[in-house]
């Protein structure tokens, strides 16, 4: 049985969870952005997982990484130092607010915690996982695995987008790009339908 400590905690995860996904559709319109979003959650929350960490912090920092997206759109030299201007405001640790300012390189902010490093790396990790499942037969992340994730990756001309470098940052955190892919593939089918995948 389940302690009861445990499960007001994950109720408590659960309303914060919707609230700030209700404060993220406020702020970006896109809704391919928003499945972006999602999927960037549920692998930090696969890596929260595996190093012990706070889960919902960190899939709070997934969840709102690019809150300033539709501001900042036209001025990439602005995005993630509004985000976390917005995310202070909304009285969110530093932690989350440094992840979030540190995951834009443009900034040259370097990279402390264990979070800053996953959610830097997870980033594009999530656009090469939903382009792989696109050019799938059924384009269902439930139909590819690790091994097709990982032949799209070393395909130079697949998914350009997704900066290969910023991916293998997995390996910062002692992740090999095999153990990484997993762990991101695994977290993303979890939340397949809120991906529309």
């Amino acid at each position: 049985m389940v302690p009861l400590a445990i499960l007001k905690e994950e109720n408590k995860m659960v309303k914060d969870r919707e609230k700030y996904l209700e404060i993220l559709k406020k702020h970006i319109k896109n809704k391919n952005l928003i499945k972006h979003s999602i999927a960037v959650e549920a692998v930090m929350g696969g890596l929260a997982k595996r190093f012990d960490q706070d889960v919902g912090a960190w899939r709070l920092a997934g969840l709102l990484h690019d809150i300033d997206y539709d501001q900042t759109y036209e001025k990439p030299e602005l995005h993630s130092l509004i985000g976390a201007e917005i995310l202070k405001e909304l009285g969110l640790p530093e932690e989350i607010i440094y992840a979030v300012k540190a995951h834009n390189e443009a900034h040259g902010l370097e990279r402390k915690s264990l979070m800053d490093k996953s959610l830097y790396a997870s980033d594009p990790l999530t656009g090469l996982i939903v382009a792989a499942a696109l050019i799938s037969p059924t384009k269902k992340l439930k139909d590819i695995d690790v091994q097709f994730v990982l032949n799209r990756f070393y395909e130079k001309s697949f998914a350009r987008g997704a900066n290969r470098e910023q991916i293998k940052s997995c390996e910062e955190f002692n992740l090999s790009l095999e153990e990484f892919i997993n762990i991101a593939l695994d977290e993303m089918k979890a939340v397949a339908d809120d991906l529309g995948l």
